[in-house]
């Protein structure tokens, strides 16, 4: 027998935006009503501040001190260490490895797709440039062919959303129009690809962007690379690693007033997200975190990031961002671009996944498909 819950919000995130007095009936692990001013019966409990969407993660390595290309054991660490963030919707992502490592990475996490803790898995590499590796291991890199991508695709038995490419190697524009043909974003990502090469990718049927800006050509006034070719195209998604690290928050404010609803906001977290500073491995690699900030070890090169989404809205928000398209970078866009259905929206249906946040947007309580996560 199911439960119903009613829950009152001094204000609300709605899918039309934020709301006075809202409020939501929660029916088993699904929202069954929700609106405005006087719900249906006496509330059960009444949230004095802000009552969202649980965030979506759609690009994210780690956290808690575990990665996602470790064991299942490990993979669970960092769903729950986002889930006390507000973050209860994640897809996996996976670094560079050698094509049989990926697989059995793959196998792994689809069995957390079937029973979903997952929605899906990202991998972000091996069809990377050199030039613009990041935290990957560049003797692993590959260019980019049909057979290789499929044979991933088939052990993850089709749970795979998202591919990172760099549409300038060899192969990649064929393998983007495959992916495009299969309902598989590609994102162009980790890239040395100029203006030209960025829009052919598009063309191809790539709709995504791996953390716009980073690990990709500067934007020149007379060589606008890769970032602008992304950023102007009305149908392709931008992710943004907005942590004040990654991209300067004025930069991301521009991004998202200018392309309200295709910024998605994203961790690219590794182990250290949601835990301690200190010496950690990412695809092999030794990174340090020193003061929340990860880099390969020895080298000034970001390595992933230790964000999470909640903080993310909070950088945003001081940057000067509206909290509505912070809140919408953070739980509808994500969930619109990979195609993830009954997350990301307060509304009747969705999975009653909610996040309740104080003034100052730090997160007081987190619902799971109708239950309450213990702090």
């Amino acid at each position: 027998m199911s439960t119903s819950t009613v829950i009152t919000a001094k204000r609300m995130y709605a899918p039309s935006g934020m709301v006075d007095d809202g409020w939501v009936r929660v029916d088993g692990d699904t929202i069954a009503e929700c609106g405005e001013g006087q719900p249906p019966s006496a509330p059960d409990l009444v949230i004095d501040g802000i009552l969202a969407p649980g965030f979506v993660d759609v690009h994210s390595h780690g956290g808690g001190g575990a990665s996602f290309d470790s064991s299942r054991d490990d993979a669970l660490t960092v769903l729950d260490a986002h889930a006390q963030h507000g973050t209860t919707t994640m897809v996996a992502s996976l670094v560079t490895a050698g094509l049989d490592d990926l697989a059995d990475q793959v196998r792994t996490l689809a069995q957390l797709v079937d029973e979903r803790r997952l929605a899906g898995i990202h991998l972000e590499g091996p069809w990377l440039a050199s030039k613009y590796k990041g935290a990957h291991t560049e003797s692993l890199l590959l260019d980019p062919t049909v057979a290789d991508v499929q044979r991933i695709l088939d052990a993850s038995n089709q749970t795979v959303k998202m591919i990172t490419i760099a549409p300038e190697k060899p192969g990649a524009l064929e393998v983007i129009t495959h992916l495009a043909n299969l309902g598989v974003m590609a994102a162009v990502g980790h890239t040395a690809a100029d203006y030209d090469c960025t829009l052919a990718a598009i063309a191809a049927g790539a709709r995504g962007t791996t953390h716009l800006f980073n690990a990709m050509p500067d934007l020149l006034h007379r060589a606008p690379g890769p970032a602008l070719a992304l950023w102007r195209d009305p149908e392709v998604w931008v992710e943004l690693v907005c942590d004040g690290v990654h991209v300067h928050p004025a930069l991301v404010a521009q991004v998202m007033q200018t392309k309200p609803s295709r910024a998605v906001f994203i961790t690219d977290a590794m182990a250290a997200a949601a835990h301690a500073d200190g010496d950690y491995t990412l695809g092999g690699l030794p990174v340090e975190v020193r003061q929340g900030v990860a880099r390969i070890a020895g080298t000034p090169t970001i390595a992933g990031s230790t964000l999470t989404l909640d903080r993310a809205i909070r950088t945003a928000v001081a940057a000067g961002i509206d909290l509505n398209l912070a809140l919408r970078a953070a739980t509808s866009n994500p969930a619109d671009y990979l195609g993830l259905t009954g997350v990301g929206r307060i509304q009747p249906g969705s999975l009653a996944d909610l996040v309740c946040l104080d003034p100052g947007l730090n997160v007081t309580g987190v619902m799971r498909r109708g239950s309450w996560l213990d702090a």
